[in-house]
């Protein structure tokens, strides 16, 4: 037995003494160094496992001199790189290659397909490219194809679905581009197509119903458009369906409650309408729903009490109205729940008390109103829940009792605490100049993990990577890891996501919660060191009262987390009902993050992504900026990418958005866009009843402020009595939202310049 075991070194040279070997399995070891020419001199070879190692170089061409009777290569999850071999040509016995998870570049050879029984190749997570459909089209006895996350591009090799032995096929995270073509056929044993995260157009075909034995269908994250095909509710076999993220329109077809086993239905980000159908409920296994981000109308049905054993359920930033179903307090097993930006209305049922198991709960931006239940369930979630609900009382939010006025500070009492604050700067000097005493001698844990792969078979769920930690305060054992990474892919962990990645809470046995941002890279970042290099200076960084500190990352080609400090209270973008101190406070303090960002860091940290969802808040609702300076490794900092991110949409800067040029003043534009919203409680970009028109902020504002009507815009939130109580900080603050989007890089004030304006104006009003 030599696989599974911790050994070291390089492959021995002794095998190529034994010629009459037949099989070698080093596979999850530790052996490092290239792979020994010495291996293609053994005649009599049909097995050779060297995956799961830290292998590197490139694959010689020697390996594949006497193959002639292989019939299986495994070198995967290794960190090969140069090209795959023409040699392998020679192996005309061989049935399956299996290289994935390395750094391989390069095209896909012609000579793979010659090999008559090729029946299993899976090239998954290297980087190679150019066109593989006249190539791969020659694999008549194809089984498994995973061709997912490389650089492929052109027509995608679908001509592979009329292969008779074909059970998995994914090409995700590519670059293939064009149409979806009809099926004449499609193979019986078809059981995973998953397309997903590539550039495919135009309408789902009607004769994807012709693969009958499907479980997973994925065509996420493309450009297709139409509507969903009836025909797919024939695939009674279907266990997943996502088609999220495309620009489907049309109706979610009734016909779907029939497939009996289904248990992952995403429809989220799509443009549909219509109502949720009442046949939905007769998916008594469904586990998720995420139809979120669409045009959807009508009321929640009453009868998705008949899905036992959903855990997610999520169907905000909709158009539906009518009360909660009192039913929804019947699902046991959820753990998630998010029905806000809808136009919900009536009171919270008491019922929902019943969802012990909920970690995630949104009802905000509706239209509900009464006293919230007051139970264990409920009470444990913040205001945020419950937020821009004008006629929603109870805790957490405003007693429904009638409020008293907020006692002021006295003269005095700002005396003293202008002394203190003096005070505390001292301190606070001296203490950075500790911080950065010690964080000159501070060492770089580093240790190995393990994640587990969506869609892995039983006997390949490991894959190995690269831990770097910056906090001492953060576990370094391999277990308190392995039970993290396990958990990555669990929505009960995750609180957030976006253009560039998901975060995820996680929480150790000694207490401490971090939050984990697992990149959406795409497969893009294929530079290790370049990622390391830039993760080690972000985490290097001074510490900042409104900076999120990154406090370590984890490496793995496939895989990419970003750690970083938990901050309680969500962000800003999820809690739009702050009063006006709690406003001021978050600007001012965002704006100090980005002038330290800019000018007190050397070389200066772009951020290039600054928005409202990346200034999270603490637990006194102190701003801090997270997700900065990794435009250099993200490619999210591309036309498509700023095209793709919805979220960032308004908050760009036009020279940015345009000619895609870099410099700190487009942050200055999108903390100004920012500035805006936290005066008028408005969006950067929302459509105007009664005839939707477009309306954009930053142009909005200038009008009305124009026309000396700038009392107008802002946020009626904020009213107290019969008018605004700090009328005149609101309005200098958005005439310095104003000078920070101009059109005019030049025109712009920098960051430092912002802190001390809004310094002044505080001052005046105090």
């Amino acid at each position: 037995m030599l696989f599974g075991n911790e050994f070291t070194g390089n492959v021995p040279n002794d095998y190529v003494k034994i010629e009459s070997l037949r099989k070698i399995n080093l596979s999850s070891n530790a052996l490092s160094g290239s792979i020994p020419e010495f291996l293609g001199d053994l005649p009599n070879l049909r097995f050779l496992d060297l995956s799961r190692n830290d292998l590197s170089g490139e694959i010689p061409s020697a390996l594949f001199k006497s193959c002639e009777k292989a019939l299986f290569v495994s070198l995967s999850r290794n960190r090969l790189s140069g090209s795959i071999p023409t040699s392998i040509g020679n192996c005309q016995s061989l049935e399956g290659l299996d290289l994935s998870f390395n750094r391989i570049i390069g095209s896909l050879p012609p000579q793979i397909c010659t090999i008559p029984g090729m029946s299993y190749l899976s090239l998954r997570s290297n980087a190679l490219s150019g066109n593989v459909q006249e190539q791969i089209s020659t694999c008549q006895r194809l089984e498994l194809l995973d061709l997912g996350t490389n650089e492929f591009t052109g027509i995608a090799p679908f001509e592979v679905f009329s292969f008779p032995n074909l059970a998995y096929f994914n090409i995700s995270s590519n670059l293939f581009q064009g149409g979806v073509r009809n099926l004449g056929a499609c193979s019986q044993r078809l059981q995973v197509l998953d397309i997903s995260r590539n550039s495919f157009s135009g309408e789902i075909p009607r004769s994807i119903a012709k693969c009958s034995s499907l479980k997973y269908l994925d065509l996420g994250h493309n450009c297709l458009n139409g509507t969903i095909p009836l025909e797919i509710a024939d695939l009674e076999n279907l266990v997943l369906i996502r088609l999220e993220n495309n620009s489907i329109s049309g109706t979610i077809p009734p016909r779907l409650g029939h497939i009996e086993w289904l248990e992952v239905l995403d429809f989220s980000n799509l443009i549909l309408g219509g109502e949720i159908p009442d046949q939905i409920s007769n998916l008594r296994f469904l586990l998720e729903m995420d139809i979120s981000r669409n045009q959807i109308r009508g009321e929640i049905p009453q009868k998705l009490y008949n899905m036992p054993n959903l855990k997610i359920l999520d169907i905000h930033h909709n158009q539906i109205g009518g009360g909660i179903p009192t039913t929804i307090g019947n699902l046991s097993n959820l753990h998630w729940l998010d029905f806000s930006e809808n136009r919900l209305t009536g009171s919270i049922p008491t019922s929902l008390g019943s969802l012990t198991n909920l970690t995630h709960f949104n009802l905000s931006s509706n239209l509900l109103s009464g006293e919230i239940p007051s139970n264990e369930t409920i009470g444990k979630f913040g205001s945020s829940t419950f937020a821009n609900n004008p006629s929603l009382c109870g805790f957490p939010l405003g007693s429904c009792h009638k409020r008293g006025k907020k006692p002021r500070l006295s003269a005095s009492a700002i005396v003293a605490i202008i002394a203190a604050s003096v005070i505390i700067t001292g301190v606070v000097i001296v203490t950075v100049i500790n911080v950065k005493a010690a964080r000159r001698s501070r060492r770089v844990e580093e240790t190995i993990i393990s994640e587990s792969t969506l869609l892995a078979s039983s006997d390949s769920n490991a894959l190995i990577g690269k831990l770097v930690l910056y906090s001492k305060s953060l576990p370094s054992k391999y277990e308190d890891w392995e039970a993290g990474t396990r958990a990555l892919l669990d929505k009960d962990c995750l609180i957030g996501g976006g253009s560039i990645g998901t975060v995820y809470k996680a929480t150790f046995e000694s207490g401490v919660s971090i939050s984990v941002k697992k990149l959406e890279t795409l497969g893009r970042i294929r530079n290790q060191d370049e990622f390391e290099q830039e993760m080690g200076r972000l985490g290097s960084l001074d510490e900042h009262p409104n900076i999120v500190p990154i406090q370590g990352y984890y490496w793995s080609s496939s895989l990419q987390l970003i750690l970083s400090e938990f901050v309680q209270n969500g962000s800003l973008a999820e809690n739009p009902g702050l009063d006006w101190p709690r406003r001021f406070g978050i600007a001012l303090g965002t704006a100090k993050a980005l002038s330290f960002l800019h000018h007190d860091c050397d070389p200066p940290v772009l951020h290039l992504n600054v928005k409202p969802s990346n200034v999270l808040l603490g637990e006194s609702y102190e701003p801090k900026v997270s997700d900065y300076g990794l435009g250099k490794i993200l490619p999210f900092l591309d036309n498509s990418g700023l095209t793709k991110s919805h979220n960032a949409v308004g908050y760009v800067a036009p020279e940015l958005a345009q000619t895609m040029r870099v410099s700190e003043k487009c942050d200055v534009y999108s903390y100004g866009v920012i500035l805006l919203g936290l005066v008028t409680g408005r969006g950067p970009v929302e459509s105007s009843p009664p005839e939707n028109e477009v309306v954009v902020l930053c142009s909005h504002v200038r009008g009305l402020m124009e026309r000396g009507a700038g009392s107008e815009c802002l946020d009626r939130r904020l009213r107290r009595g019969g008018g605004f109580a700090d009328e005149n900080e609101m309005v200098q603050v958005m005439k310095l939202g104003l000078i920070c989007t101009c059109e005019t890089p030049s025109q712009r004030p920098s960051m430092a310049e912002v802190v001390q304006v809004l310094e002044s104006i505080r001052n005046d009003s105090v």
